[in-house]
């Protein structure tokens, strides 16, 4: 039998609509598949969960079917209190599916610590002021006393402590400076 002539057979065209009848079958039973295992149209909103504490916010995502994940966070804000959520992935009212992981960040419970940095002592204080503020560090009171090197600091205290180098203070600690005038002792 050549081949063009099965080609052309009733047999062949047989084979050919069994073939496409099974593959329309199997999508449409794929398809009815997926929307019962999908819960194709059935969604839960993100509720608001900014500034509220880790417990809360566990409790209302359980209560949504959604799941937490925490990430971490060196980025205190203080409008909002210690160990709360601050930030939150995807944002409040998103339609989301069951079980669902959300990510939050938390609030630190403060400023991390700076080490003060070495060589500020016989600076001045053009020099000294943007390096503190740089590192997040806020320039309070400034006192003058006599010494011969104008504007030169000759001293950080902060809250009444001498600071030296490497100490550690939080970020926008206000450190106070002791300048020079200008004026021989």
């Amino acid at each position: 039998m050549s081949i063009i002539k099965f080609l052309t057979s009733k047999t062949f065209f047989k084979q050919i609509l069994l073939a496409v009848v099974a593959v329309v079958v199997l999508c449409f039973i794929l398809l009815k598949w997926l929307n019962v295992t999908t819960n194709h149209g059935d969604f839960e909103t993100v509720p608001e969960l900014k500034g509220k504490s880790i417990k809360v916010a566990e409790l209302e995502l359980k209560d949504n079917n959604l799941v937490m994940k925490i990430q971490d966070s060196a980025n205190y804000n203080p409008d909002y209190p210690k160990f709360s959520v601050i930030e939150q992935e995807p944002l409040a009212g998103t339609k989301v599916k069951e079980n669902r992981k959300i990510y939050i960040t938390l609030n630190p419970s403060g400023y991390r610590k700076m080490n003060i940095p070495e060589n500020l002592i016989d600076q001045t204080y053009r020099q000294v002021k943007p390096t503190l503020e740089a590192l997040g560090f806020k320039v309070g009171e400034i006192t003058y006393v006599d010494n011969i090197g104008k504007d030169m600091v000759l001293k950080l205290t902060h809250k009444g402590k001498t600071l030296k180098a490497g100490d550690k203070l939080a970020k926008t600690s206000i450190i106070d400076l002791v300048l020079g005038n200008g004026n021989r002792q």
